[in-house]
C-alpha cells in the first residue's frame, strides 16, 4: 500500500468504450469513477487493458489505431511520456509498396497492463474522471478495463495528488 492512502475497497473493474464517429478524428470518453473528494478519496490503478480494432488494410497505405488511457482530458492521444497518461495502445499495418506488395505486416503493442512485481500500482487518480482518447485511420472504437481499488488518502497527500494531476493537464 503507497504511504499515506488507505484502502477502503476490495479490488474492482471499471470498464469503458469510445467510439470514433468520424474517420480520422481524435475522441476522448470520460470515466466517472465517482469518488468522493470530501472524504479525500481517490482510485489506485492496478491494472489496464486497453482493447482497439484492428486498423483497415488498404493497399499501399499505413494505417493504425490508436488508444490512451488518461487521468486528465486532452487534446490529443499523449503517450506514456506524459504524466497524465497511464497506458496506451497502438495496433497498426505497415505498408511499403517496395516490401510488402501483399498489403502490409501488422503490428499490436500495449503498454503498460499491469505492474511491476516491484511496484504497487500503475497511477494514482485523484479526481473523479479519467478519460480514454481513441483515434484511428477510419472509424473505429477503443475499450478499456481498468483494475483497481479505491482508497483514502491524507490531507497533505490528496493535495498533492490533485495538483498535480490538475497542473499535468
Amino acid at each position: 500500500m503507497p504511504a499515506g492512502l488507505k484502502s477502503t475497497s476490495s479490488p474492482i473493474q471499471v470498464s469503458e468504450f469510445s467510439i470514433e464517429l468520424v474517420a480520422n478524428t481524435f475522441v476522448s470518453e470520460a470515466i466517472d469513477l465517482s469518488l468522493n473528494p470530501l472524504d479525500q478519496e481517490v482510485f489506485v490503478v492496478t491494472q489496464v487493458n486497453l482493447d482497439v480494432d484492428a486498423p483497415d488494410s488498404i493497399t499501399g497505405l499505413s494505417t493504425a489505431v490508436d488508444a490512451t488511457l488518461s487521468t486528465v482530458l486532452r487534446a490529443n492521444l499523449g503517450s506514456i511520456a506524459n504524466s497524465n497518461v497511464l497506458a496506451s495502445a497502438r495496433r497498426e499495418i505497415i505498408c511499403n509498396a517496395g516490401m510488402t506488395p501483399d498489403g502490409g505486416i501488422p503490428f499490436d503493442r500495449e503498454d503498460p497492463t499491469f505492474t511491476a512485481l516491484t511496484e504497487d500500482y500503475l497511477g494514482i487518480i485523484a479526481t473523479s474522471n479519467c478519460f480514454l482518447n481513441l483515434q484511428g485511420t477510419n472509424v473505429k472504437q477503443a475499450r478499456v478495463r481498468i483494475y483497481g481499488y479505491r482508497a483514502t488518502a491524507s490531507a497533505s497527500v490528496y493535495a498533492a495528488l490533485v495538483q498535480s494531476e490538475v497542473l499535468s493537464a
